[in-house]
């Protein structure tokens, strides 16, 4: 059977990574009868007093895109560790964490769910008390169905895990760190999503994600990034980035900023429309350049991110500036939660 592109990808970027490189399995899977890794690539320093970035891709196996713009960004630090003094030193204050093939069987397959049918977006242990829509917000009736969320009781399946291993050992004990999730397919806009997805309340770190929201904007003046909580768009059981938030309250002087970029693929749609002829054209970019263009563009993002955590202490806000920044941030995306009273 022939293997899947994006690992032999993949495996050529960790060859040139060389010994920069720390790569491990976190699990493997089976699809089609075939054994997948699940790879988890990290560079930069170990401290665990540093901050740490995290790209993640390949979620839903039909969104190729989103495993390409990490392997993207992860073969240009390949490339520049070979000339790059700056990056070199950049990487002596950071820790910098790569899965771009979350969901390798979904990729296979092409479709969104894993092997098992299962929405890995749906399969966390959240659930929204407040209304969900229908499907969308996750489902437990049948694998054949989008958006499953697996049977009730069992446990998270096996490349959620992976997540969560990689998280909690990478993540949630640091002083800070932050995360980006790379789908495709909402709208003609690119967003950025932070949680939560399973109520409209706000997180405890509202203040700074409005603080990050508007560093980015001053400092990526020309790029177009709609930064909200998802509930702005819509509510869903199961998300795995509210769980793994959540998680991350145990430790209350700890902080953990995870988000989701969704690249909105039907700009590559409205202008070739005979992607809607295609499933992964609806969600993918299929002519060349156009892919290239959009590698190209999330670049300076996932760059800025990586800044943005060297740099932590010097926009976090504190004490009156950031109940100053929360304000801002309720006036800005909770005003209808104001209305019905909620904190």
């Amino acid at each position: 059977m022939q293997r899947l592109p994006h690992l032999d990808d993949l495996a050529r970027i960790i060859d040139m990574g060389g010994a920069h490189f720390e790569t491990r399995t976190v699990c493997e899977i089976t699809c089609c009868g075939e054994r997948m890794p699940v790879q988890v690539v990290a560079l930069g320093n170990p401290d665990p007093a540093l901050p740490t970035v995290g790209f993640f891709g390949g979620v839903h196996g039909l969104e190729r895109i989103g495993a390409e713009v990490v392997m993207a960004y992860l073969q240009n630090i390949a490339t520049r560790l070979k000339w790059d003094d700056t990056l070199h030193r950049q990487l002596e204050t950071v820790r910098l964490v790569f899965m771009p093939l979350v969901n390798p069987g979904g990729i296979w397959r092409g479709t969104r769910a894993n092997p098992n049918g299962v929405d890995l977006m749906r399969n966390a242990p959240v659930e929204s008390a407040e209304h969900v829509p229908w499907l969308i917000g996750g489902q437990r009736h049948s694998a054949r169905l989008p958006w499953f969320r697996g049977e009730l009781g069992q446990a998270m399946e096996a490349e959620n895990q992976a997540v969560c291993e990689v998280i909690s050992g990478e993540f949630l004990t640091r002083r800070f760190s932050l995360s980006v999730d790379c789908h495709s397919g909402f709208g003609v806009n690119d967003r950025i999503w932070f949680p939560y997805a399973h109520t409209r309340r706000p997180i405890p770190h509202l203040a700074e994600m409005h603080a990050l929201k508007d560093l980015l904007e001053e400092t990526l003046c020309n790029f177009r990034y709609i930064f909200e909580p998802q509930s702005r768009q819509y509510l869903a059981h199961g998300d795995l980035w509210d769980h793994l938030y959540q998680s991350s309250q145990r430790s209350p002087d700890h902080i953990f900023l995870p988000m989701t970029l969704e690249m909105g693929s039907w700009t590559w749609v409205k202008k070739n429309p005979r992607q809607l002829f295609s499933l992964l054209g609806i969600f993918n970019p299929l002519i060349e350049h156009r892919q290239q263009r959009v590698l190209r563009r999330h670049l300076p993002l996932l760059e800025f991110l990586v800044r943005a955590a060297c740099s932590h202490a010097r926009w976090l806000p504190m004490a009156l500036e950031r109940e100053q920044q929360r304000l801002k941030a309720m006036g800005r995306w909770y005003s209808e939660v104001n209305q019905e009273g909620l904190p």
